[in-house]
């Protein structure tokens, strides 16, 4: 079984334009992402995916192995899915693709590990998504930040940037998850979600995964236990992460 990384990446953001390339810590946003990923040590084969002259000239630089993608994809999963099958590899339908959203700089090997995981032990576990811990409330109201409902089994009932699951007060007791933007998929199961229709749920919610639920496949949890751990949607978040990063025990590997 292949299991290869894609990096997604674009310039046009449309909450942060140049996001990729802006700096962290000295370093482009994209670099930080990269790096980390490549910290896990059973790809077999991790790409960085864009349609940017910008990014395709310093991933060149750095030797990242970098895919041209088409100007037109609006969804990360859909420049993953051309990636993948522009990629060095020829997958089989089992294998798995993973999407490492490239504004996730405080991503580790662990969070990989947790995604690829379930995969490898269930074959009838099609797709899984990353799911960190909600301690804060600021996080659990922020509609910028995409909340998970899952059964008891682990599988994704529901996603949504309202805050679920409800509770009168919020407390890290309920349990509220977020998705983190690291997403594992069999070849399959990715080409199939990509070649779907926008569901009614995915539309309203602002939520692609609801896609899946909505015609009724699941993905499966991949929890991590609770850490420092926050994406880049916005120019004020880079200071967030730069503040997270001096206790970080992967700053300073790479």
């Amino acid at each position: 079984m292949n299991i290869i990384g894609i990096v997604p990446a674009r310039m046009a953001a449309s909450r942060f334009p140049g996001k990729p390339l802006h700096p962290i810590a000295g370093r482009p946003m994209i670099e930080h992402c990269f790096e980390r990923a490549k910290m896990f040590d059973r790809w077999d084969g991790l790409y960085l995916a864009t349609c940017d002259d910008e990014i395709r000239d310093f991933g060149d630089g750095k030797g990242y192995p970098v895919i041209m993608t088409a100007d037109t994809h609006t969804r990360a999963l859909d420049r993953v899915a051309e990636a993948a099958k522009l990629c060095a590899i020829e997958l089989a339908g089992d294998d798995i693709v993973v999407c490492v959203q490239g504004d996730e700089p405080m991503l580790g090997e662990d969070v990989i590990e947790a995604v690829v995981a379930p995969l490898e032990g269930d074959p009838a576990i099609n797709g899984t998504m990353l799911a960190v811990p909600i301690i804060d409330e600021e996080i659990y109201r922020n509609p910028d930040m995409v909340k998970i409902v899952h059964d008891q089994k682990g599988d994704v009932l529901y996603t949504s940037r309202a805050p679920i699951p409800y509770a009168k007060e919020f407390s890290p007791e309920i349990g509220a998850k977020r998705v983190g933007g690291i997403f594992g998929f069999r070849w399959k199961f990715l080409q199939w979600f990509t070649g779907a229709p926008e569901s009614p749920l995915e539309i309203v919610e602002a939520c692609d995964s609801n896609r899946i639920c909505d015609n009724g496949f699941h993905q499966r949890v991949a929890p991590v236990p609770y850490r420092p751990y926050f994406s880049v949607d916005s120019p004020e978040d880079v200071k967030i992460v730069e503040d997270a990063l001096a206790d970080d025990p992967l700053w300073g590997r790479y």
